[in-house]
């Protein structure tokens, strides 16, 4: 594993799927996006943010998200992806994603992903709950 993503607080193996491949005979760029969003629940997960969601309705909602493509993917093929914390704000953080190919050893596909709390009931963008930021702060070790 490269040390970029030993820098990841949360990874997780996911399978290439032979659907996930398009016309081309490579994995299609919409599904580089599905990855990010696994790692991502993965991470969420982590912190019982989706909990804290049902309970409040306060919770995170993806306002953009970006992909650098490196290598394509094809099936066969096992994909490592990560993410940490890069930075944090009163009302969003931005999170970065990895996407690590274990047949071709390397990077396949970097990202960002800004992530805004909002409150459900509202229709709203809100501060980040303390209790959350307390729980990322934890998780990110800062």
């Amino acid at each position: 594993m490269e040390d970029v993503l030993s820098a990841c607080t949360v990874t997780m193996n996911i399978p290439v799927a032979w659907g996930e491949m398009d016309a081309m005979g490579h994995i299609n760029n919409i599904i580089y996006f599905r990855y990010f969003e696994t790692v991502r629940i993965e991470y969420f997960n982590r912190l019982d943010m989706m909990g804290y969601a049902r309970e409040s309705g306060i919770g995170p909602i993806l306002a953009s998200t970006e992909c650098h493509y490196k290598l394509p993917l094809q099936y066969p093929d096992m994909v490592i992806a990560g993410t940490k914390i890069l930075s944090m704000e009163e009302d969003r953080f931005v999170m970065g994603y990895e996407v690590f190919s274990i047949k071709h050893k390397r990077i396949a596909a970097d990202g960002k992903g800004v992530i805004v709390t909002y409150d459900y009931h509202n229709n709203k963008k809100v501060p980040i709950p303390d209790v959350l930021k307390a729980k990322i702060m934890e998780l990110e070790k800062m």
